[in-house]
């Protein structure tokens, strides 16, 4: 890590002292090629960080670039000029963030139609440019911008832009370092799981888009001063996909990996331009290569190395002071009924009619053959499938047709049949997760002082599943059996007061069942919540249930004591079960 700082100041020394190693106009060169480098920082944050790929980045720098512009000729001085270059910033940001929350708020995976909306905008925004002559300047653009009020273009601006470089840097290294970017990593790796701790995430990735659009409106707004110019092109597509290009081949899962590929290529394309006709071809030749055989970038090849030498960065805020959470002293009376309720595939009902109610705490068990329902009964209770008809309410709220962060909040947790977890974070990443569900706040997400959360229930879980106080280990790299016992804990770690268990205990070995028999039944005494368990293993059906409900074809066959249901007929003549 220390190695990874000193090359840090050793890059930000070299680029204050490139006026002295070089001449005025390669200096004037480097500063358009640093704006550019973060504008594409931005778009590092979108596509490296939450995994979403912004296609017209362009539309928020050219803006950026027509505010500050028409600010500048308007001759405000700095008392004035200070303002516009904060609504240069702004304006951008909020479009960004409104784009944003309109096309995610459609659904999880929103990702393409998101990349096409984004560059059709830019296009669309280059056909404004062209077109509103009396505002923009129309094909010619906006010409004779002057520079910032004393300030030289060709001499110290290019300070002021490195300066600008370096606060936007450390701005955006912190809101990754922050619970906010570590929430974009969970985005990029599992979204709908987020999504089952309460977090809109449809929210997370605006916000990182309208992050995006101000640091390309700023970069836009010194643009303007610097080129003296600014045409449609700066709101194109043809810009945006090069500014594309640029994060790829430096890296887009860094910051310094952007403005690299920014300054290495624009330098590579600038020398090659005047040289060799086909240097466009060479451009992307360098992107293909780079795209296909370094997927981290230019930036990655430097951080692997750097990982041989101990200069690994921390994963997650270190020296934080640890912060005791209040677990949940009261809990409601849980009031859980399915009226009538019935979901379709296409031809195929999968439930049909479906109805029950649990009003007392306790263990209850869903039972029955393969193909019964049971799982589809959780997904329409939370939000993965949707509602055909009936009716479905916790407490008097309606959940027909809900979504899943809307259950969360309401108090429902979930762990699903396949472990669900976050795999490229660490084992203690996750965790972090499921403690700050429905805790975190907006203000709490950039700062550091939730890494410190903990609870009673973490260090009894740490007890039961030793692995985890592997904190640092990747989450991926768990066995099966590990994984189902970390997507249990983060689970009951959210503390919701509806516990939903799919088949806690499948591929486990006898050793874990019973471990995991074991958590279950404790937290559920300590806790007071109410867990509905699917399970197929009559042995944990056997030692935790207080009520078991059999479900066929869809609909409830019978409920009781478990010895109830063992007397059945009913029961007995479609199921039967079995043990490790």
């Amino acid at each position: 890590m220390a190695f990874s700082r000193a090359a840090k100041l050793t890059l930000a020394a070299l680029l204050l002292a490139f006026p002295l190693l070089s001449d005025s106009f390669t200096a004037y060169q480097l500063g358009l090629y640093l704006l550019y480098g973060m504008v594409a920082q931005g778009i590092a944050l979108c596509w490296g960080r939450a995994g979403f790929l912004p296609l017209g980045q362009a539309l928020f720098f050219g803006i950026g670039a027509y505010l500050s512009g028409a600010a500048l000729k308007a001759d405000l001085g700095w008392a004035l000029l200070i303002p516009a270059f904060v609504v240069a910033c702004l304006v951008p940001a909020l479009l960004a963030g409104f784009i944003g929350a309109l096309v995610f708020n459609r659904q999880t995976g929103s990702g393409p139609y998101f990349s096409l909306i984004t560059l059709a905008l830019s296009m669309l925004g280059f056909q404004l440019a062209n077109s509103l002559s009396g505002i923009t300047g129309g094909f010619n653009g906006m010409t004779a911008i002057p520079g910032l009020p004393g300030i030289d273009t060709y001499e110290t601006l290019y300070f002021v832009i490195v300066g600008v470089l370096v606060i936007s840097t450390l701005v955006l290294a912190h809101v990754m370092r922050a619970p906010f970017g570590q929430l974009l990593i969970a985005i990029r790796e599992n979204e709908e799981r987020l999504q089952f701790f309460g977090f809109r995430t449809s929210m997370l990735k605006a916000a990182a888009f309208a992050i995006s659009g101000g640091i390309a409106g700023l970069a836009g707004a010194l643009y303007a001063p610097h080129q003296g110019i600014v045409t449609p092109q700066a709101v194109g597509f043809v810009l945006s996909a090069e500014l594309l290009i640029w994060t790829a081949v430096g890296g887009r899962f860094g910051l310094i990996g952007p403005v690299a590929g920014a300054v290495l290529i624009g330098f590579m394309a600038a020398g090659l331009r005047d040289s060799f006709r086909y240097w466009e071809v060479a451009v992307a030749l360098v992107f293909i290569i780079v795209v296909l055989k370094m997927p981290g970038g230019i930036s990655g090849l430097f951080s692997a190395a750097l990982s041989r030498f101990g200069g690994e960065r921390p994963s997650r805020g270190s020296g934080t002071a640890p912060v005791m959470l209040a677990g949940k002293e009261h809990r409601a009376v849980p009031d859980l009924k399915f009226d009538s309720v019935g979901v379709s595939m296409g031809p195929v009902r999968i439930l049909n009619g479906l109805s029950f109610s649990i009003s007392r705490t306790g263990i209850h068990c869903i039972i029955g053959p393969n193909g019964a329902g049971k799982t589809s009964a959780l997904n329409v209770l939370t939000g993965r499938l949707p509602l055909g008809a009936g009716e479905i309410s916790w407490r008097g709220v309606s959940l027909g047709n809900t979504r899943p962060f809307i259950a969360a909040r309401n108090g429902i947790g979930r762990k699903f049949q396949v472990p669900s977890i976050f795999p490229e974070l660490s084992v203690r990443q996750n965790i972090d997760i499921a403690l700050w569900a429905n805790r975190i706040g907006t203000t709490e997400m950039f700062s550091m002082r939730p890494y410190g959360w903990t609870t009673q229930m973490l260090g009894e879980l740490k007890t039961r599943f030793p692995f985890l106080m592997q904190s640092d280990k990747t989450a991926g790299s768990l066995s099966v059996g590990q994984r189902q016992m970390l997507d249990f804990s983060m689970t009951v770690l959210a503390e919701p007061d509806l516990v939903l268990l799919d088949e806690p205990c499948a591929g486990l070995s006898a050793d874990e069942t019973r471990q995991m028999i074991e958590a279950i039944a404790a937290i559920a005494g300590e806790t007071k919540a109410t867990f509905v368990i699917i399970e197929h293993d009559m042995q944990v059906v056997q030692r935790l249930s207080d009520h078991v409900l059999v479900m066929h074809q869809g609909a409830l066959l019978a409920n009781g004591t478990m010895t109830e249901i063992r007397a059945n007929a009913d029961v007995a003549r479609v199921y039967s079960g079995g043990s490790k």
